[in-house]
């Protein structure tokens, strides 16, 4: 599997695709140095229909900048519409599976 490296905010990270219980793409950022978890790049919404290349990506909070992070390294490429849950509205992006294998 390649090595994908994503600059969010101060940190080096690795992103790695891992799956939700669903079978939904989720994104996890990896410190570069340490290995140690430093965000989650998506979110699970049940209820939202998705592609099986399509992920919601967290852009708020403690996730503010993301999908810039993302698209800059290639791994989301086109925005597709929002999700909304609850009071957040959240991105849906097509993302570049291929990247990955």
């Amino acid at each position: 599997m390649p090595i994908i490296k994503v600059q969010f905010g101060e940190c080096d990270c690795i992103a790695e695709k891992l799956k939700y219980n669903n079978g939904r793409i989720a994104i996890q950022l990896i410190d570069d140095c340490d290995g140690a978890p430093v965000a989650t790049a998506t979110i699970n919404i049940p209820a939202e229909s998705l592609a099986k290349d399509e992920a919601i990506i967290k852009d708020y909070a403690e996730n503010e900048g993301m999908v810039q992070a993302l698209m800059d390294a290639g791994i989301i490429t086109k925005f597709v519409r929002q999700a909304r849950s609850g009071y957040i509205t959240a991105p849906i992006y097509k993302v570049n599976v291929g990247l990955f294998e």
